[in-house]
Formats: structure tokens, C-alpha cells, sequence
């Protein structure tokens, strides 16, 4: 039948199983039919889980409001705009707010998920009703828009008929099929037969998205993600539908939610979860987490164009281009420190280096390598001058001030958290070998390797030395100098000993990356998942926008579907 028919949005599923479509009534000289798609009644979804800042936030309806309180119970705290005047204004708002009004809207303790963002999302043939049911309202759309309607819209149609009947692969397959492996970060690969996709088309894949509180701990969201998944399940099978597993695809922080998930999956005797695909995971942790906190949020880099750089200095005013606006969120909000470097990351990461100039060249010296033990350690450490956390920053609200112990009891129990998730959580014990981090055993990984665009792998603090300058530089008494002023973009004034300062700043970025997660920690699952891709032409939070990224998500699913028995 050759006649021309028209899309309409797919049917809703009634408790009893069956199927219901709408329409608008038309014209009987209308002749064009509506088309629906019916899917499989073998039902696995792809749930979505986000990366940081990328849930909408509000206040819980049942928090205990202080007498300071910025938020009413339900109000949206953080729910980010998807159009260009909106992040304008948005920028603008954040630039404002103090570090105490900061402090009392990114309260962990006093936010929820919320579900009613904007659901500006492109076409994809679910109605706002379902998109909503489906959890599309709990994340940001402009950034995660494009690979929720691109897995909509492609993973239910595998094939079609040719004009003479014949079984033909759509184009959208035929693309990902025949997509060069050297635009995935790979020289050579598997590529998706004819018979993966016969076997990939027998099931249905309804798309979710999971958000969850990403102040709080990543452990408190995997067992969210894990009571998720047995209500998508059993929403299909009260439906007369068979649904025995289901498939996670991650965004940076929403990595470490999934890993966590599937750890207490596997502990408490369910397999339901079939596979994992790991986008720009910060697998190892970040550097940068630690610059952000210490100095503020980047504004931008060298290396971009003024465009980027634009974008870059709209984030850092939202996030907070200074310690004192970053610290009172951060220092105390154990999700994010989750995203500092852990014990596996290799070191040294953070380096004190002095430059002297001799003659026409410049002397550069290593003088501090750090952390030379357990990196929580060098959390905890709120005294010396290149602390991570500054206690007298961390409280310009008063929240804590009659709360035993005080804002530096709250902060070394956020790191204790990020500690226990790193070391416990996120690792599994071999007997007789060396703790190993955890991946769910059908897991793929892929991040950003561009040399173009950096992230920090190390973070190092410079410091030019005097011509005049007499006194000898140890790495003991550069260790123990003491911290006078801090200045501007995070410049730190430390004075060796009496009568000798120096000014210390840090260095831009140094890695390879996506301009936040260093390829160093991005490769941290290498030997630990199915396949890893190094891939390069996309920034961080646009890695779901890079339509070579969205064929591999797909190309990744069609595998992991290949283990459902």
C-alpha cells in the first residue's frame, strides 16, 4: 500500500494491555490515513541518567523552613531555562546572589527532584502527558533533549518495506551501521549486522529519564535509580507486557549513579539491568572539582573562541566565578565532592612549582607533588595555604553555628560520605588481589580525548620567584608557608618566611579532555568494560549534541541487547 499516511503521537497503554491512539477528526474530503506505531509487546526501557546540574531541583514540600529561608516549600530552585535569553538572564540572576543566599538554595538537605521543567523538547511522537510519566520533565532539555527524541524517534523503527515488499534497514540504521569507527575514537570495530538488528527488533524501547538530587550523595540516587527501575517494570507487566530488563545510558556524574546502582543490583540478587553506556564518566574524578572550589568556576580558556568563552563566563557566573560564592554550596555538599579525584587517580595531581629566571631561560621547578597518601586527607586539611576548603567560607549563612562540631564537623562528614562511596560503593573486593572498581559487566564507556580541548589533569600552583629574592626554597617550608591573602582569580599571597612572599596563581588547563573531565580519568574503565572510545570534537556538556556520539550510543544499545536471553 503506497498511499500516504500521516504520523500521529503513539498509542497509550491502558492497564488491561490495550493500546489506545488519538486523532483529530478532519474533513472527509481528508483522505490522508493516520499511521501509528504498535510496538513489541517485549518491552526493555532505556532509562537516562544525567550528569550534574543537569536535574531540576526544588524545595521538598514537607522541609522544615528556617526563619532565613529563601525557598517556600515546593519552589523550584534550580531549573535551568533552555533558550538563549533565558541562560542570559538566568547568569544574571545567579551573578547577584550572595554566597549566603547561595548557601540557602543549594541546601542538599532541603531538596527534591522536581518534575515539572520545561518540556521543550524536539518531535519524537510522545505527547507532553507521557514525556512527563516518562520523568523528560526532571532534566534539563536543551541539554539532554537531543538523545532522548534521537533514541525515541530511532529505537523502535529498525526496518521498513520497499516499495516491492522486500525488508530494507532504515537509513538512521544504515548510518550507524556503516559509520566510520575513526569518528568514535577507534581504529576498528564490530560493526551492527543485518542479524543483531533482527534480534534488536523484536523488543520495544520506551525512553525515561531519571533525575535525582546531585548535592546529595551519588549512593542516595543509585537507590532512587534502583526503586525507578521496579516501577518502569512493573508498569509494563501490569500491562500485559513482558519487561525483564532494562538499559542505562549515563551523562558524567549520572555514571557513577548507575555504577552504584547496578553494585546493589547484583547485591541484592537482581539482573534485571542489561547493560550501561558510560558518556564522559568522570571514572577516576576531576581536578577540576577542586579548582572550582579552591578559586571559583573558570570563566573560560585560552584556547576557545570568543563564542565559547561567552557561553564558559555565563556558567561560572551561575555556578560561581569565586570561592567564596562556590565554597558554601560544594564544601558541604557530599555529591559533588564525589567528583574530586579519588584514590585511584593517578598522581601526583597537584603540583607547587616555582619559576626563576636564569640568564635567557626559565628555571621551572616541581618543588610539592601532592597528595603522597590518602587524597581525603588532603581534603580534610583546612589549615595550609593551598587548601582545597576554607571553613570561614563555607557558612555565610549561620546555618551551622549551633550545630555541634559546626560547618567543619558538616564538611568533613560531606568528604567522609565522598570517601566511603569511592572506596566501598564503587569498589569490589577479589580475594587475594587489590580493591577493583565496580562495572556492571555489560558496560561501555566513551569520552572526550581532544587535544584542543583541555581540562586539568594536574592542578598546579605557580609562582614566579623575585630576582632579589635570597631566602632557599624547600618543599618543607614551601609545605608550611602561610597563606597572607588570597586575591583575585584565585591567586593565593603566601610568605615563605619573614620578609619573603610569593604570589601564587594557577596554570591553565594541561590535558587533553573535553574541557572538564581529563582523558586520563575519562579512560579510568578501560580495563574494566567492554569497550572504551576516545573520542575528540565535543565539549563536556554538549557530548550528547554530537551527532557522531548519538549513531555510537545507538551502535551500543543494538550490542548490549545481543546479551538478553
Amino acid at each position: 500500500m503506497n498511499e500516504p499516511t500521516r504520523p500521529i503521537h503513539q498509542p497509550s497503554i491502558e492497564r488491561d494491555g490495550s493500546l489506545v491512539a488519538h486523532t483529530v477528526a478532519t474533513p472527509v474530503a481528508f483522505k490522508v490515513r493516520a499511521r501509528v506505531t504498535i510496538g513489541s509487546r517485549k518491552v526493555i526501557p532505556v532509562i537516562f541518567v544525567p550528569g550534574t546540574m543537569g536535574s531540576n531541583l526544588r524545595a521538598r514540600a514537607d522541609m522544615q523552613q528556617h526563619d532565613d529561608a529563601v525557598l517556600r516549600p515546593g519552589e523550584p530552585a534550580w531549573r535551568p531555562p533552555n533558550d538563549f535569553t533565558g541562560k542570559y538572564r538566568e547568569a544574571d540572576l545567579w551573578e547577584t546572589r550572595a554566597p549566603s543566599i547561595r548557601q540557602r538554595i543549594l541546601d542538599p538537605a532541603i531538596l527534591e527532584v522536581d518534575p515539572d521543567g520545561k518540556l521543550d523538547f524536539p518531535p519524537c511522537a510522545l505527547d507532553a502527558a507521557v514525556m512527563r510519566e516518562r520523568g523528560w520533565g526532571e532534566i534539563h532539555a536543551d541539554s539532554y533533549g537531543a538523545v532522548l527524541a534521537d533514541l525515541q524517534r530511532h529505537l523502535d523503527k529498525t526496518f521498513q518495506l520497499s516499495p516491492h515488499g522486500a525488508r530494507l534497514v532504515r537509513q538512521h540504521w544504515q548510518r550507524v551501521m556503516h559509520c566510520d569507527p575513526e569518528r568514535w575514537g577507534v581504529r576498528q570495530i564490530d560493526h551492527v549486522t543485518e542479524a543483531e538488528l533482527e534480534k534488536f527488533a523484536g523488543y520495544q524501547y520506551p525512553v525515561y529519564a531519571f533525575g535525582y538530587n546531585w548535592l546529595a550523595s551519588c549512593d542516595l540516587a543509585a537507590h532512587g535509580l534502583r526503586a525507578r527501575i521496579d516501577r518502569i517494570r512493573a508498569f509494563w507487566t501490569e500491562r500485559k507486557h513482558t519487561c525483564r530488563h532494562v538499559i542505562l545510558v549515563t551523562h558524567s556524574m549520572g555514571g557513577l549513579v548507575a555504577r552504584a546502582c547496578a553494585r546493589l543490583s547484583e547485591a541484592a540478587g537482581a539482573s534485571d539491568i542489561a547493560g550501561i553506556v558510560h558518556a564522559v564518566m568522570p571514572a577516576l574524578g576531576a581536578p577540576v572539582a577542586y579548582r572550582r572550589i579552591a578559586c571559583g568556576t573558570e570563566a573560560g580558556n585560552f584556547t576557545n573562541g570568543p563564542l565559547a568563552n561567552l557561553a564558559a563566563s555565563g556558567f561560572a557566573d551561575v555556578a560561581g566565578d569565586t570561592s567564596e560564592r562556590t565554597m558554601p554550596v560544594m564544601a558541604v555538599a557530599p555529591g559533588l565532592l564525589q567528583l574530586l579525584p579519588n584514590h585511584l587517580y593517578p598522581t601526583p595531581w597537584l603540583v607547587i612549582r616555582t619559576l626563576r629566571g636564569v640568564s635567557a631561560h626559565e628555571d621551572s621547578r616541581d618543588m610539592v607533588s601532592l597528595p603522597d597518601g590518602n587524597p581525603y586527607d588532603m581534603y580534610r586539611d583546612m589549615t595550609s595555604w593551598h587548601r582545597m576548603i576554607d571553613p570561614g567560607l563555607a557558612d555565610p549563612a549561620k546555618r551551622y553555628t549551633h550545630v555541634s562540631g559546626g560547618v567543619r564537623r558538616r564538611i568533613l562528614d560531606a568528604i567522609q560520605e565522598a570517601e566511603r562511596f569511592h572506596t566501598q560503593v564503587l569498589s569490589t573486593d577479589v580475594q587475594g588481589s587489590p580493591a577493583r572498581p565496580y562495572y556492571h559487566p555489560h558496560s561501555y564507556a566513551f569520552y572526550g580525548a581532544d587535544k584542543a580541548l583541555k581540562a586539568y589533569g594536574q592542578i598546579r600552583w605557580v609562582a614566579r620567584i623575585p630576582a632579589h629574592t635570597r631566602a632557599a626554597l624547600t618543599p618543607a617550608n614551601l609545605r608550611a608557608a602561610r597563606l597572607v591573602a588570597p586575591g583575585s582569580a584565585g591567586m593565593r599571597e603566601v610568605e615563605i618566611e619573614p620578609g619573603t612572599r610569593l604570589n601564587f596563581m594557577l596554570w591553565p588547563q594541561d590535558a587533553p579532555g573535553d574541557e572538564t573531565v581529563p582523558a586520563q580519568s575519562g579512560a579510568g574503565p578501560v580495563s574494566h568494560v567492554r569497550r572504551t572510545f576516545a573520542a575528540a570534537g565535543f565539549r563536556h556538556q554538549d557530548s550528547f549534541q554530537h551527532d557522531d556520539l548519538l549513531l555510537l550510543t545507538r551502535h551500543l544499545i543494538v550490542k548490549i541487547v545481543q546479551e538478553v536471553r
